[in-house]
């Protein structure tokens, strides 16, 4: 429920878990039996986080941290890149479906909206509503199946509203130096009627309370999205997004939360001939129930 050396014309690393995960296909199944999700996935999908945990972590926070601050993205050329400013807000609520009835208690629900603008905060551009049913395997391992409508009103180009379908899978690890949240999601994008795009999506998100305040804490993370294929709309296959985030998180207690920072959105337009680099303040209330 957080990307050596950052600047215009440098690249920097690759997103090591993501280059760890392209090796894994996500086979969640479409049915209500999440039981039978295969042990070798979980097992297959949980060595390969806590094993890049052990051997890169450190690398991969440092970069993330560095590009965030430095508003720098992967392959990010100057004379191909126009930037802008805006915000984003959030409110996420998550909980178990145990107040319907106690034999649904690993049961989980995933309730998401959002409200984005751009244009140096001049221009509502896009919503989001999200909606998801998850079962938890272990108090670690959650598997979901989920529906997101994402209406769209970019700057001197027409209305449509994207819905996507996806599969996800997140695994939590508490460690004595904070807690690592993995989230690998798998979308479908229905954009247009002869548009289907397959966009996987991979997150790691380290939280951290301070020692001399434990409710208040650090928060970062970084999410890369890849296109498989080539549709009109969606764009040529490869490389499309990258968002990473620096801010910090107060509790107020077990049920809510509001985060705050930096977040840096690099895109990749249709044909990768040129790049779009947001800076955007993003708000963010949790509610766990």
């Amino acid at each position: 429920m957080l990307p050596s050396a950052c600047g215009p014309g440098a690249v920097a690393p690759q997103n090591p878990l993501t280059e760890a995960m392209r090796g894994i296909h996500l086979r969640i199944p479409l049915r209500p039996a999440w039981t039978t999700l295969t042990h070798s996935f979980l097992l297959h999908t949980v060595a390969i986080h806590q094993g890049m945990l052990n051997s890169k972590i450190k690398s991969l926070m440092i970069s993330a941290t560095a590009c965030t601050v430095l508003g720098a993205s992967p392959a990010a050329h100057a004379d191909d890149l126009t930037e802008d400013g805006g915000s984003w807000a959030q409110v996420v609520a998550e909980g178990s479906l145990g107040f319907i009835d106690p034999n649904l208690q690993q049961g989980r629900l995933w309730l998401e909206g959002q409200s984005r603008w751009d244009d140096n905060w001049s221009h509502w551009y896009q919503g989001m509503a999200r909606v998801a049913l998850g079962y938890s395997l272990s108090e670690r391992a959650t598997v979901w199946m989920g529906y997101t409508f994402l209406p769209t009103q970019n700057v001197g180009k027409p209305y449509y509203a994207q819905q996507d379908l996806w599969p996800a899978f997140r695994y939590v690890l508490p460690t004595d130096f904070g807690t690592f949240t993995f989230r690998t999601l798998l979308e479908t994008n229905f954009i247009v009627a002869d548009s289907v795009r397959v966009r996987p999506r991979q997150m790691i998100r380290y939280m951290r309370p301070f020692d001399f305040e434990p409710r208040l804490a650090l928060v970062a993370w970084d999410e890369f999205f890849v296109r498989v294929n080539s549709t009109p709309v969606g764009g040529q296959s490869g490389f499309d997004q990258n968002r990473a985030f620096l801010g910090g998180a107060w509790t107020f207690n077990p049920n809510f939360r509001t985060e705050l920072g930096y977040l840096n959105q690099y895109i990749d337009n249709a044909t990768h001939s040129a790049e779009t680099m947001h800076h955007l303040i993003m708000g963010s209330l949790f509610i766990n129930f």
